[in-house]
């Protein structure tokens, strides 16, 4: 009998704890996007860089797009990853837009007036625009990120910009 009740509560845990684990991996996945700043990119002058990447099945694995809904955008993040190093205060302002192939685009994160010598911000973070579920479960994520200069770079800069989203698991 006392074999019977530890069986039980030893599965009882495990079937628990795994479904702790998928709730986690559903329920938070990132994306990063890389931008070079080069030499050339005059300041004040707004410039685009846009990447591309494929659905949320990339991210938790296998065809979980019915089982996640109210995505949102929960972190947003900008950093200097040249290999010399360096910092954002060349940076005025940055915005990060995302969008389905190209379209129906919504801003999610943004900072401007950038006065920093740090090589990495927070950036704010725009949840107006509502859920994010038709955008990320398309079959392209389209991430453009918007920056504008305050002074010209000597030399070229390499930025990640890390997104992470969070949504709810469909029950």
């Amino acid at each position: 009998m006392k074999n019977i009740f530890s069986l039980a509560m030893v599965s009882s845990i495990a079937l628990v704890s795994c479904g702790a684990v998928q709730s986690i991996v559903q329920n938070t996945f990132p994306y990063t996007a890389n931008v070079l700043v080069s030499t050339g990119v005059p300041a004040g002058k707004e410039v685009s860089s846009t990447s591309t990447a494929s659905n949320v099945q990339t991210w938790v694995g296998g065809n979980n797009n019915a089982q996640i809904k109210d995505v949102r955008i929960s972190d947003a993040k900008i950093s200097v990853v040249s290999p010399s190093g360096g910092t954002l205060n060349a940076l005025k302002s940055v915005k990060v837009y995302i969008s389905s192939n190209g379209t129906g685009e919504k801003l999610v994160a943004s900072r401007s007036d950038i006065s920093t010598n740090s090589s990495s911000l927070n950036l704010d973070l725009n949840n107006d625009g509502g859920f994010l579920d038709s955008i990320v479960k398309s079959t392209g994520l389209t991430v453009r990120t918007v920056y504008e200069l305050k002074n010209q770079t000597s030399s070229d800069m390499n930025l990640k910009v890390s997104l992470n989203f969070s949504s709810v698991p469909v029950r």
